[in-house]
């Protein structure tokens, strides 16, 4: 009976440690993905365009739009079905002379890449017969106290530096001005 008991406790114990240390694996994976973008990725250039927030709860960070945040519906790549809002889809971008990344490609899962493109992850936030909006969660740049206004100025003439990492997850490494 004291058998069957210390047993039961043995396999509880077990099973309880198991279950932590999933969770804890699980923990250590969304951070090391986060900080995989920087060490693994591609660093791409990006042109922004002006947005114009104010919201003083957050702290001081620029909002961003991207020429790649709206796109002509003929880059939409997948013939046998419709984009629709909230969908997410995989953005092929290519270098231009400037270095700069342009939008050559819209698609409903990750298509393949050659030597000067990448893959960014984004959703649809709406679509209309001639375009697409879509975000890649990059729209938000946080910045150290006070330069945010001074920034937000600049952003129609500045290029965002992004890391994407191979499955499409993207960061912000730094903001230059554009000549």
């Amino acid at each position: 009976m004291i058998d069957v008991r210390s047993r039961i406790h043995q396999r509880r114990t077990w099973l309880l440690s198991l279950l932590v240390l999933l969770q804890v694996l699980f923990l250590v994976g969304i951070a090391c993905s986060y900080y995989a973008v920087g060490w693994f990725g591609t660093e791409i250039k990006l042109r922004t365009a002006p947005v114009d927030p104010r919201d003083y709860l957050y702290g001081d960070y620029v909002r961003l739009g991207y020429d790649i945040s709206l796109l002509d519906t003929s880059l939409w790549k997948e013939s046998e079905k419709a984009v629709q809002n909230g969908d997410p889809v995989y953005v092929k971008l290519k270098a231009s002379a400037d270095g700069v990344y342009e939008a050559i490609g819209v698609y409903a899962s990750k298509p393949s890449i050659q030597s000067g493109e990448a893959v960014l992850r984004g959703t649809v936030t709406s679509n209309w017969r001639d375009g697409i909006n879509l975000t890649y969660g990059l729209e938000k740049y946080y910045v150290p106290e006070g330069t945010g206004q001074e920034l937000e100025k600049q952003a129609a003439n500045m290029i965002a530096k992004v890391k994407v990492a191979s499955w499409g997850q993207a960061k912000i490494v730094a903001l230059e001005p554009h000549s």
